[in-house]
């Protein structure tokens, strides 16, 4: 059986927001209105909606960094990742975090990357080499 996720948020502006999401992002739009669009994010729904977006704030304590809480994101396979951060590198996105690996040379090793759309939602993209090898201990 084959599952999708879906995780609707809000949004300030939809047209900052399909610019972000489907220029710099490589997501696909699907149905929207004129207070919401939805986006295919890499097989996963992304329903945005026009409003107050939740606050972030940097407490989540990942080794030795403190990260935006909350945050949602994708697993991607390594060189998928590095396009990715390249694409957003590239558009001038800013990092929270920059592109890294973390646990280097452990279980779950992990290359992550931490950083806003333009309505201050925090995303975290993980790229792992084996994606079979995300929950190893």
């Amino acid at each position: 059986m084959s599952v999708l996720f879906h995780y609707a948020f809000h949004v300030t502006c939809l047209e900052k927001t399909r610019d972000f999401y489907v220029d710099i992002l490589g997501c696909i739009e699907g149905r929207s209105t004129d207070s919401w669009v939805d986006f295919d994010f890499y097989g996963h729904q992304l329903s945005l909606h026009l409003g107050i977006p939740s606050p972030t704030t940097n407490t989540g304590q990942v080794g030795e960094h403190l990260v935006p809480m909350p945050h949602f994101g994708l697993i991607l396979p390594l060189g998928e990742w590095q396009k990715v951060a390249k694409r957003l590198a590239d558009a001038n996105v800013f990092f929270d975090l920059s592109p890294s690996v973390r646990f280097e040379g452990l279980a779950g090793e992990q290359w992550t990357m931490f950083f806003k759309d333009p309505s201050g939602n925090a995303i975290e993209l993980k790229g792992f080499r084996e994606l079979a090898r995300v929950y190893d201990k």
